[in-house]
């Protein structure tokens, strides 16, 4: 399979350009700013474990286009031809490529832009791209507005209705009557990817905080052995040199008990009287 028709499996497009929500004559750094804002859904790590392949696999096809158009000769040749090139090196780590480009994702980051997202012209944009290309299907419309959750139905079922309204889009059935059974599926799948979500990330947390208590435990204990060293050596100077000068000093001798004292004395031969001159002369 070509990588348009990826495109067009997982986006509904074989159009980078429309895909991107850019037009043909757009800037680089309006392609980045766009690529950055579809990354952002597809990113691997922000999906629920069941999800993650497919999110993989978008993600891969989405930072390919993404090197399609941010590189002169490649964006050239599909504004002509309409055509790429699917020789790429299969082994290319697209996560490794897209941190090249960008900074690492926090939980911050993402909180802030969504702040920033919801509510601006930016998503009634993105709003509109996909009540269009969907036909006015919201399972569709979920896959593709950022953030969209299905708190947010209420909401974005205004501004489609604004829209329809001041004739800017056409009324699709399905979505101003959609059917209770496939709103209330939708609903259930979604309630248990946020369950699924929700103890992925208390795992992680209990994970950090087991690691925490190890840590904090280890160091317990270690500082409870420098304190038992200092009290035992570092706060006594005169203990302090009698430990090195027991190691100086040679050792004593042993004490002899009284009576093996007196056996040996017994046992030696009495030392011979110096004789004296005056003897020495008298025995002449």
């Amino acid at each position: 399979m070509s990588t348009l028709e990826v495109c067009e499996k997982y986006y509904g497009t074989k159009n980078i350009y429309e895909l991107f929500g850019v037009e043909k004559s757009a800037s680089d750094q309006e392609i980045k700013k766009a690529y950055y804002r579809l990354s952002l859904q597809t990113h691997p790590d922000r999906v629920p474990e069941s999800d993650k392949q497919e999110a993989t696999e978008k993600f891969k096809v989405l930072s390919k286009l993404y090197n399609i158009l941010s590189n002169k000769d490649s964006r050239a040749i599909y504004d002509e031809r309409g055509t790429v090139d699917d020789d790429d090196n299969a082994s290319t780590n697209w996560l490794a490529r897209w941190q090249q480009f960008f900074k690492p994702l926090t939980t911050e980051d993402i909180d802030n832009y969504q702040k920033s997202y919801v509510g601006s012209e930016t998503e009634r944009n993105d709003i509109k791209r996909a009540y269009l290309r969907g036909k006015g299907c919201k399972n569709s419309m979920m896959c593709t507005v950022p953030f969209m959750q299905c708190e947010d139905e209420p909401r974005i079922a205004a501004i489609v209705q604004e829209m329809i309204d001041s004739k800017e889009v056409p009324e699709y059935k399905i979505f101003t009557n959609e059917p209770e059974a496939k709103r209330k599926q939708r609903h259930k799948k979604y309630a248990r990817e946020a369950k699924m979500a929700s103890q992925m990330k208390k795992k992680q947390e209990d994970t950090s905080s087991l690691e925490q208590q190890i840590a904090l435990k280890r160091k317990s204990a270690f500082s409870s052995l420098i304190e038992s060293l200092e009290a035992k050596y570092g706060n006594n100077d005169d203990d302090s040199d009698e430990l090195y000068q027991s190691e100086e000093e040679p050792p004593k001798k042993r004490k002899m008990q009284p009576a093996k004292r007196n056996a040996r004395q017994s046992t030696r031969t009495p030392a011979k009287k110096p004789v004296s001159a005056k003897k020495r002369k008298s025995s002449k």
